[in-house]
């Protein structure tokens, strides 16, 4: 048998790397960070033990690269939902479509986003994987099509407010409604409310994931 080609390898390893994300994404969503093991994802993963550390340093990065996919993965999708953002307000509707993701992992993913946003409040920071860069450069592009002169200056902005509005979203004991973030957020942008992925008139998120609250008044 002839042996792999270097391709042929590291696609492979990109594999392997992605299970792993996968599963640690499914096992905290399921059980939270401190129940689950680096053992528990490399079983959900089907890889071997040291193949964890062979490619993370520790859990907590491993989860932070794992949220980070799952945050590109859900952005990219909500901007390639068809019908795709076309026309002279493509870059308004882009941004409201990016507000929505972030606000909705949130929303669906609470155990998973909060885990995430604490483990960056403590001293680790950013991870910097190249599924956080993926997902900058996502965020970084979506900010120029909108319009930005500066999106050096404008992207790092954004990120600081998708990232206050999560944060208020989950703060135990005293959450924001995550309709009333969206009008805040997209008042700041000069977003219409029809732009992106709206509560529909019964007060709903879209795709069916059930009751929220009212609609708030317009700013």
């Amino acid at each position: 048998m002839s042996p792999r080609s270097a391709s042929v390898n590291e696609e492979l390893r990109r594999r392997s790397r992605e299970r792993l994300l996968q599963a640690t994404v499914e096992l905290v969503d399921e059980r939270g960070y401190e129940a689950t093991t680096l053992g528990d994802i490399a079983d959900r993963a089907g890889s071997a033990r040291g193949l964890v550390s062979y490619y993370f340093p520790g859990k907590r990065q491993l989860l932070q690269s794992a949220v980070h996919r799952l945050m590109h993965l859900t952005l990219a999708e909500a901007l390639e939902r068809e019908p795709r953002p076309a026309g002279p307000d493509a870059g308004r509707e882009a941004l409201a479509r990016a507000i929505d993701a972030v606000l909705g992992l949130a929303r669906d993913r609470p155990t998973l986003m909060r885990t995430h946003m604490a483990g960056i409040l403590q001293h680790e920071g950013f991870v910097q994987c190249d599924e956080q860069q993926r997902l900058a450069g996502l965020l970084r592009d979506t900010v120029v099509r909108y319009g930005s002169r500066d999106p050096d200056t404008d992207y790092p902005l954004l990120r600081a407010l998708l990232m206050g509005a999560v944060v208020a979203v989950l703060l135990p004991g005293a959450p924001m409604p995550p309709a009333r973030l969206r009008a805040e957020l997209f008042a700041r942008y000069g977003l219409d409310w029809e732009l992106g992925f709206p509560p529909d008139v019964h007060g709903r998120e879209p795709s069916g994931l059930g009751p929220l609250l009212p609609l708030p008044d317009p700013l």
